[in-house]
């Protein structure tokens, strides 16, 4: 039995899939085709519909024809063309009309071209300008320049208190996130916390052994961050009032301090060209930022990317990866030292502050928006409140009130210095506003810490604007 089985396996010829397919193609046009030579049958009805469906298709919206010019010679020939386009319009729609011209006069069984125009064609037509209006047209959109952007009007900004207690330059200022007292830090190695309201000193706290020269409040934990020139970073705990724990890793002067807004991480930065992150619990250094070649001045945080800003001494501004540790970005337009950054509370956006200028740029690239010239000093210090107001002051004690939108500098001021002290001690070193943005607080190389305000009964009409739109230029940096 299994002989006789592998015989009839054997006798089976076998075929490829190709041949398969087209013997059972041949089958098939056998089977349902007779004449395989010849073409499929004509059904007149099925032609007529076809090519009405194509003339509804493209020549459907089409309503008035072309009115073409006869000549005289041409004037036996109109019969017969009408006659051509009578016997064609059995496949045409009813609403189209069309017009043919004739080729030749020998030609006459050449196709007619038909030529369709529709009411809104000729009405687009009438209202093309002739080509001298269109290019008056062009000289006046390039005479008309961009301009300025009109700024917001914003109350003007008044001193109205002055508090006195440190005995060195005022080199900090933080704000308590619940808006009820701020701290101060000073070259008298302390740091002091004062009663936003009455101005009143509630307490100080001694441990630094050099200038005092970064606070931040943490708004989740009741601590408070200090650095200073003693190379340290101190963590506070308020509820105490003693140091919980010590942050080593600088090599030299720590310059600025910040707390990122989600993550339970500290920033620092200092002369020896570094950023540093701190993991808060564990006092551990998690990265150290490199990259900057000169003293890093200033370092903010935000809760997305980039979420580490920093600028330096070597006129840089750099973005930084938190996750990986590396720049994102570095961007080189200052051409002096960077010493102050500000960001934006509500838009995405953060401006720097050189002696040469104050430049606005848009996360996440760091793309340029616009120069803020007119403050020539060398700018300690930079605040931005939620109304689109911009403060800058400067090592010769004077303060700029800018608006942020359109970059008009809408208020100059200059501090006063203490009575007592030498008129080269007005210098400012640090600003910050509260939480409700209408209260200025300047740390101030006169010893003393000044409040500013808004002017509550300032007005448009009695403080008006002083602007006049300028041609913006264009500027790359």
């Amino acid at each position: 039995m299994a002989s006789s089985s592998s015989l009839k396996e054997d006798s089976i010829q076998k075929h490829s899939v190709h041949t398969l397919v087209f013997r059972s193609l041949k089958r098939s046009h056998d089977m349902f085709i007779s004449e395989q030579d010849g073409l499929p049958r004509n059904y007149p009805e099925t032609d007529r519909l076809t090519l009405s469906i194509k003339y509804r298709d493209q020549y459907g919206g089409l309503k008035t024809p072309i009115t073409n010019q006869i000549t005289e010679g041409e004037e036996s020939n109109k019969v017969t063309n009408q006659k051509q386009i009578l016997s064609k319009k059995q496949f045409a729609l009813p609403d189209v009309i069309a017009t043919s011209n004739k080729l030749s006069e020998n030609d006459k069984e050449s196709k007619q071209i038909v030529q369709y125009q529709t009411k809104t064609q000729q009405q687009a037509a009438a209202q093309v300008p002739s080509p001298a209006l269109q290019a008056q047209q062009l000289q006046q959109r390039l005479r008309t320049a961009p301009q300025t952007p009109r700024p917001t009007w914003h109350p003007p900004w008044k001193l109205y208190r002055v508090i006195s207690g440190h005995g060195g330059w005022v080199r900090s200022v933080a704000v308590e996130p619940g808006n009820q007292w701020f701290a101060t830090g000073s070259a008298d190695r302390t740091i002091k916390i004062w009663d936003l309201g009455t101005a009143k000193l509630k307490l100080s706290l001694t441990g630094h052994i050099s200038s005092v020269r970064g606070l931040v409040v943490s708004p989740r934990h009741p601590y408070l961050f200090s650095c200073g020139e003693d190379k340290s970073v101190k963590c506070w705990d308020l509820e105490q009032n003693k140091v919980v724990r010590h942050y080593h890793g600088h090599l030299s002067a720590c310059y600025d301090i910040a707390i990122h807004p989600t993550i339970d991480i500290l920033v620092t930065c200092g002369r020896d060209s570094t950023v540093r992150v701190w993991d808060i619990r564990t006092k551990a250094c998690v990265h150290t930022l490199a990259g900057h070649t000169n003293t890093v001045a200033s370092v903010r945080t935000q809760a997305v990317d980039p979420q580490i800003i920093s600028g330096s001494h070597d006129s840089t501004i750099r973005l930084w990866d938190l996750a990986a540790g590396r720049t994102l970005s570095t961007l080189t337009n200052h051409k002096k030292s960077v010493r102050a950054l500000a960001l934006h509370p509500n838009e995405f956006t953060f401006a720097s502050a050189g002696p040469d200028n104050i430049k606005q740029w848009k996360f996440p690239d760091g793309d340029f928006l616009q120069n803020l010239s007119g403050h020539s000093a060398i700018i300690n210090s930079l605040v931005a409140n939620q109304d689109g107001v911009l403060i800058s002051a400067a090592d010769n004690g004077s303060i700029y009130a800018w608006d942020w939108r359109s970059g008009y500098c809408f208020q100059r001021l200059h501090t006063a210095p203490q009575p007592g002290s030498l008129d080269s001690e007005n210098g400012i070193f640090n600003m910050a506003f509260d939480m409700s943005g209408t209260r200025l607080i300047t740390a101030e190389a006169d010893k003393t810490i000044k409040i500013y305000k808004e002017d509550d009964e300032a007005t448009e009409q009695s403080h008006p604007l002083n602007w006049k739109p300028q041609i913006l230029k264009s500027k790359r940096y």
